[in-house]
């Protein structure tokens, strides 16, 4: 393949019909045909799925858009590379996001490297912190902040830090008058991401560890789905404090400690071991932790909070948290 095709295949897809890509690239028809085909070809999968109205993408043709895409903008950033002067900041960065993280400090955090690096291309991915590994594994992303990594290899692996895990109940609930225990946990009908998703493996390795058999009751991936449904009555869920916050605030659900032992999720910065992080991805990595070390200092935690890195533990974050309480 080519870059040509590659660009080809761009406006295609976007373009949703051949007609159109067509004219947005000012050649003949038949012409973008022939190397959408060539494409194909030396794919060996169909990539579009041609139908009435014009084209959509086959699986395997998602997964191609998603790459090609990369690739021209590396191309792209290339040229301004080379031609940069010796002191201007040019490259390209891509990072992973969990939602519950990117929502809270994402948008400050991308003003601020945006502002230091005005020349560098940053592309934000955002995902479940399985999809989140998978992507650093495929260099879709150079790093990623993840919840629960689990020990492989091929990533390098920095904690930041850690945090119980806390059952979720609808208001009124009689559970919220109990300090629960883990054992607990069987006789409560549960809504949780099914595998692989982080936040499962975490709560079923505790369980399998203190001989508790989990009651399921629906199994839903979506955090924002599952917190409608607790406040509905559907069930209780299992969540990190930062990602309920706001709704028990609000009176939405009621916050409830498990303890001995409590459940606890890591959240760390991954990137592949052999390859050897750029000055962007060092210097984004710098404000992360700030950002994260700023936030959590100056929000009134409710739960406890335990740096895992020493980048994170200085003076001033560790007066500052040391005001801790539990919920209940």
């Amino acid at each position: 393949m080519d870059i040509r095709e590659l660009k080809s295949f761009i406006h295609v897809a976007r373009a949703g019909s051949f007609s159109r890509a067509a004219s947005e690239l000012y050649i003949a028809q038949p012409a973008l045909s022939r190397q959408i085909a060539k494409l194909e070809e030396e794919m060996s999968v169909p990539l579009l799925i041609r139908h009435g109205r014009g084209v959509r993408l086959t699986a395997a043709g998602a997964r191609l858009l998603e790459r090609a895409e990369m690739i021209t903008q590396m191309m792209s950033d290339t040229g301004d590379h080379v031609r940069a002067s010796p002191d201007e900041d040019r490259g390209y960065l891509a990072v992973g996001l969990p939602p519950t993280l990117g929502a809270l400090i994402g948008a400050e955090l991308i003003r601020e490297f945006r502002a230091a690096f005005p020349r560098v291309s940053l592309h934000i991915r955002e995902g479940q912190s399985s999809s989140l590994q998978e992507w650093v594994a495929d260099r879709r992303v150079d790093m990623a902040v993840v919840y629960n990594q689990p020990p492989l290899d091929a990533f390098e692996v920095k904690p930041l830090f850690s945090e119980p895990m806390i059952l979720i109940a609808p208001p009124g609930s009689t559970l919220a008058k109990r300090q629960l225990q883990i054992r607990d946990l069987a006789a409560i009908p549960l809504i949780l991401p099914g595998l692989p998703h982080s936040n499962r493996r975490v709560i079923e390795h505790a369980a399998v560890q203190n001989g508790v058999r989990l009651r399921i009751a629906l199994e839903v991936d979506s955090v924002a789905l599952t917190k409608q449904l607790v406040k509905d009555g559907v069930g209780y869920s299992i969540l990190t404090y930062v990602a309920i916050r706001d709704e028990v605030a609000r009176g939405d659900f009621i916050a409830i400690n498990i303890g001995r032992p409590a459940i606890r999720s890591t959240v760390a910065i991954t990137t592949l071991r052999e390859s050897a992080p750029s000055r962007f991805a060092v210097a984004w990595e710098k404000m992360l932790r700030r950002k994260l070390a700023d936030f959590m200092s100056h929000e009134e935690w409710k739960v406890d909070i335990t740096w895992l890195d020493t980048a994170a533990n200085t003076p001033e974050t560790n007066a500052r948290r040391s005001n801790r309480a539990s919920i209940e």
